[in-house]
C-alpha cells in the first residue's frame, strides 16, 4: 500500500488534475442623492461563498483489488437464522446494498436467503487516488505481481463488526482468518449495516450467540470456505481481470 502511495499517490503530478472553479465578484456603486448629504451605501463586507469544487472524474479513483465471493447455497440457511436472531435484539438494521430492514426480510426465509445469495465484496485495500495516465501501469504492475497466484481457500470463520472512519455507519461482517501478511488488512465481507456507532450492541448479540452455540456443543472450525478462483481491479466504471481461475 506504501509502494502505491509512493509510486502514484503524489500530488506533484499536476498534468491531469481536475480544473479548479474560480469565481468572481462584482461590485455596484451607489450614487450620492442631490442633497441627501448621507453617506454612499456600501457592499456587505462578508465576501460571498466560493462555488464548490467539482467532484473529480470517476477514472481518477482506483478501487484497489478485490474479490466477489457468494455464499455457498448450504451455508445460507444457517447464517439467515444467525442475522434473525441478532435482528431480534439489536433495532434497525439494513441488508448490505440491498438497503432494505431487516424487520421486513426477516418475516419471510426464503427473501432473506435470497439476499445473502447474492456476490459480496472482499476489499483487499483502501482507495487510492491515481491518475488517468497511471492506469495502465498499475494494471501491468498487478498482472506481474499476480502471475504466479496460486488457487487456495477462502476461510470465513469469525463474526466481527466493523465501523466507518466517520463512525456514521455500523456493519456486521464474517472475517477472512489467515495469517503471513506484513500489515494487517483484516478481509470480511459485510452482510448488514446500521446507522451511526453501535458496536457495542452489535457485539454483545454476537456474544450471546457463541456462548448458546458452545452451550449447545457446536465446535465448528469455520462458518463456511469458498475456493479463490480470481482477482480483478476495478477503476472507475471499468474493471480489469488481474487473474482468474476456471471452476
Amino acid at each position: 500500500m506504501e509502494a502505491l502511495r509512493a509510486s502514484y499517490g503524489s500530488d506533484s503530478d499536476s498534468d491531469d488534475s481536475p480544473p479548479k472553479a474560480t469565481t468572481t465578484t462584482t461590485t455596484a456603486r451607489t450614487a450620492r442623492g442631490g442633497g441627501g448629504g448621507g453617506p454612499p451605501s456600501r457592499c456587505p463586507s462578508k465576501p460571498p461563498k466560493p462555488a464548490p469544487l467539482p467532484p473529480p472524474p470517476l477514472g481518477l479513483l482506483d478501487d484497489l483489488p478485490h474479490s466477489l465471493v457468494i455464499i455457498p447455497s448450504t451455508t445460507r440457511k444457517q447464517l439467515a437464522s444467525f442475522i434473525k436472531r441478532i435482528a431480534s435484539r439489536v433495532p434497525d438494521l439494513f441488508a448490505i446494498d440491498v438497503d432494505m430492514p431487516l424487520g421486513v426480510l426477516c418475516k419471510e426465509d426464503q427473501k432473506l436467503e435470497q439476499v445473502l445469495g447474492r456476490e459480496f465484496h472482499i476489499s483487499l485495500g483502501r482507495t487510492v487516488p491515481i491518475r488517468v495516465h497511471q492506469i495502465d501501469s498499475i494494471v501491468d504492475m498487478l498482472l506481474q505481481k499476480f502471475q504466479s497466484q496460486r488457487q487456495y481457500w477462502i476461510e470465513f470463520s469469525k463474526w466481527e463488526v466493523f465501523v466507518n472512519d466517520d463512525q456514521t455507519r455500523s456493519f456486521l461482517s464474517l472475517e477472512v482468518k489467515g495469517a503471513g501478511l506484513s500489515e494487517d488488512p483484516r478481509p470480511h465481507i459485510s452482510l448488514v449495516w446500521a446507522l451511526g456507532d453501535i458496536s457495542c450492541a452489535l457485539k454483545q448479540a454476537i456474544e450471546e450467540q457463541s456462548r448458546c452455540r458452545n452451550n449447545l456443543g457446536s465446535c465448528q472450525r469455520h462458518i463456511f470456505m469458498c475456493k479463490f478462483s480470481g482477482v480483478e481491479c476495478k477503476i472507475g466504471k471499468k474493471s480489469y481481470s488481474v487473474c482468474k481461475f476456471l471452476s
